[in-house]
């Protein structure tokens, strides 16, 4: 919605008007503006159009998610380092249902970039793995497997590299 700048910009603006509503003694109002600078500060760090993105992926709604994520104009200026993982990330699981090279592409980027969590790095090197089967690179897909399982530490997608493990066999 807003540049990264303007958010911080804003969260200092908010800042200073609450320490000049302490000195004029309404701290109540310096406690709420306080309170309020935890939005655009949080906002700095997880952009809302990729939460939006997010949320429509749950659901299913990739025409959702990507109407969500082609708001981002110039992400490389509009959003911080992890963001724009996140944004990749997003742009290879929605492409990795037609286009697989273009897929390729976004996940290796995202994992370049990095991601937060371990199971959205492995679930980036499991469609990487898949796409590198689908090359018939068998090497390079049992090397990211590898990795997938040194990331999947709650085992969420053991059966999915059972699968990837079962395809290998048959190449």
């Amino acid at each position: 919605m807003f540049h990264k700048n303007i958010k911080l910009i804003l969260a200092v603006l908010l800042i200073a008007t609450s320490v000049w509503q302490f000195t004029e003694s309404n701290i109540g109002n310096g406690i709420f503006l306080i309170l309020l600078t935890i939005v655009p500060i949080f906002l700095y760090y997880k952009n809302e159009y990729i939460l939006m993105a997010f949320l429509q992926l749950r659901k299913q709604n990739f025409e959702g998610a990507n109407k969500w994520l082609m708001k981002i104009k110039n992400p490389e200026t509009a959003l911080v380092r992890k963001q724009q993982g996140y944004y990749n990330y997003l742009q290879g699981l929605m492409l990795s249902q037609t286009n697989l090279i273009q897929a390729e592409k976004h996940f290796k980027k995202a994992i370049e970039l990095g991601l937060s969590m371990d199971l959205d790095l492995a679930v980036a090197k499991l469609n990487l793995a898949g796409v590198a089967l689908s090359r018939r690179r068998k090497l390079e897909a049992t090397n990211l497997i590898n990795e997938v399982k040194k990331l999947d530490k709650q085992g969420m997608l053991k059966d999915q590299i059972k699968l990837m493990k079962d395809q290998m066999k048959k190449i």
